[in-house]
């Protein structure tokens, strides 16, 4: 079986082998998507990124004879600590040979340098929070994923699994194709109708000439909508900073709305072209022309991916959601827009479920987060007081 070694990467070799694995596992799978190189160097933490201005990560790589063929990203993330008043650890960016012996050794790993921090449970794959990717593809392996959306072989379930790792929440993806929106229930239609009236709700696209205002209103009603929903973390300012800066050249007004009452912000609804076939034209590398490549032309791509409806925690069940998605449908019928994905959703997220449902989409695709043992609750000094 060759000697096997599980260990922290700290050369710059190590961190290239780190990232290639992925190209190396994957190489013959048509579905898969490359990362964006320096996309994922920055969430690994080989670049910097805000994120780890409140996490520790370790990640480790794992070689056989040299080789690799295994990774993961060992997390604390105090903001979730904090938050969940727990100690649990995360892992992310988990890719493995079909070898449960790689598997097992890295998770071991893991668990060692998080013991160290007096942490003795483990939660993911999170890459590296739920504000990124996270999730495993356990359904939907005959299609590629849609932009900002894992992908893996099916295989990576049982080695997860028979490390002792339990299902903890389940996340799903609906898919559609606009013709669809000529059948939305008429139940549907009246609550859009009903919730503009009872409001006097005033919707507009994102204002680009004002884009880092209208960046920070979206992620505000994220983090204020997001607030009782299971496992999310807000994001930082420095995240929220560094989110609208790598994502500026990608936004297109028409799939944005923003819902305003009073002239208050207060529901909003962001969509992302799938940029997915292009990254996998250049193979995740932006430079020295990628960025151009990916760019050029995006009226030619006619799939979407709607991240997040959100709506902040005042107005919810009043169906602002839908408000602000029924804005869209002339300005995705005007781009050319033939299929949309809707991800991720939670399966405790029932409302959006049965809308969702209702509306005629079609769940298609399943991604799961395992737990390894329960997490001890802490007791916060202000509340010890």
């Amino acid at each position: 079986m060759g000697n096997l070694v599980v260990k922290p990467v700290e050369t710059r070799g190590e961190r290239k082998q780190f990232i290639q694995l992925a190209w190396d596992l994957y190489r013959n799978d048509p579905n898969w998507i490359p990362p964006l190189r320096q996309n994922i160097e920055e969430l690994v933490g080989f670049r910097e990124h805000p994120f780890y201005k409140h996490a520790a990560g370790q990640p480790l790589l794992a070689l056989r004879d040299g080789k690799a063929c295994g990774r993961l990203v060992a997390i604390d993330n105090e903001y979730h600590n904090q938050r969940y008043h727990e100690k649990r650890g995360m892992f992310g960016f988990f890719e493995c040979i079909d070898d449960q012996e790689v598997a097992t050794a890295l998770f071991d790993e893991a668990r060692q340098w998080l013991a160290a921090r007096d942490i003795h449970c483990l939660r993911g794959p999170i890459n590296p929070s739920l504000n990124y990717e996270c999730g495993l593809l356990t359904q939907g392996f005959d299609t590629p994923p849609y932009f900002m959306m894992t992908y893996n072989p099916p295989y990576y379930a049982g080695l997860i699994e028979a490390y002792g790792f339990q299902k903890t929440q389940d996340l799903y993806a609906f898919w559609g194709e606009i013709g669809m929106l000529d059948g939305l229930d008429k139940k549907l239609k009246f609550v859009v109708e009903e919730a503009t009236k009872r409001f006097n709700v005033k919707l507009r696209r994102m204002n680009t000439s004002r884009f880092r205002q209208e960046v920070e209103t979206f992620l505000h009603i994220y983090n204020e909508s997001m607030a009782g929903t299971w496992g999310f973390t807000p994001l930082s300012p420095e995240e929220m900073e560094h989110m609208g800066a790598s994502l500026k050249h990608l936004i297109v007004p028409e799939l944005t709305t923003i819902a305003e009452v009073d002239g208050r912000p207060v529901a909003c609804v962001f969509g992302l072209l799938d940029y997915n076939p292009r990254i996998k034209k250049i193979v995740g590398r932006l430079f020295p022309f990628g960025f151009l490549r990916l760019l050029w032309n995006r009226k030619a791509i006619k799939n979407v991916r709607l991240i997040s409806t959100n709506v902040l925690p005042e107005f919810q069940r009043w169906g602002l959601g839908l408000v602000v998605l029924a804005r869209l449908v002339p300005d995705l019928l005007a781009w050319g827009v033939k299929e949309i994905e809707f991800s991720w959703v939670l399966e405790s997220n029932h409302l959006s479920f049965r809308s969702l449902e209702r509306g005629g989409a079609k769940l298609y695709k399943q991604y799961r987060i395992y737990d390894y043992g329960a997490a001890p609750a802490v007791v916060s000094t202000e509340a010890a007081r």
